[in-house]
């Protein structure tokens, strides 16, 4: 059984930093994409932050570019997302998503998710 857990959300204040991670169980990941997408109370699901199975291919919303990075260890079959200068506009559960293609890249980075973790909330206060 296939199983994505998340882990690293928190509360912390505008302009502090987390780090999420996702490990992955019951098979790996080394060539598939992996991502992160989050929602808001109220909003759709959007995708933040996703990574070709090599990390050579990544793609980021235009609203976390320059302060979100996508990283992923095959080894430890774990993907992260370092989040820098946070935003109350990042507040929202965040999940973590793995497709089952294998060696997909650009564009197609941004859908086609067909795993995902439970989610972890991640709040920044003002």
């Amino acid at each position: 059984q296939v199983q994505l857990v998340e882990s690293g959300g928190g509360l912390v204040q505008a302009g502090g930093s987390l780090r999420l991670a996702c490990a992955a169980s019951g098979r790996t990941f080394s060539r598939q994409a992996m991502g992160w997408f989050r929602q808001a109370p109220g909003k759709e699901r959007e995708i933040v932050a996703a990574s070709s199975w090599s990390g050579g291919s990544t793609y980021y919303a235009n609203s976390v570019k320059g302060r979100f990075t996508i990283s992923r260890d095959n080894a430890k079959n774990t993907v992260y997302l370092q989040m820098n200068s946070l935003k109350p506009e990042d507040t929202a559960v965040y999940y973590c998503a793995a497709q089952r293609d294998v060696y997909v890249y650009g564009s197609n980075l941004r859908r086609g998710y067909d795993y995902w973790g439970q989610g972890t909330q991640v709040t920044v206060s003002s």
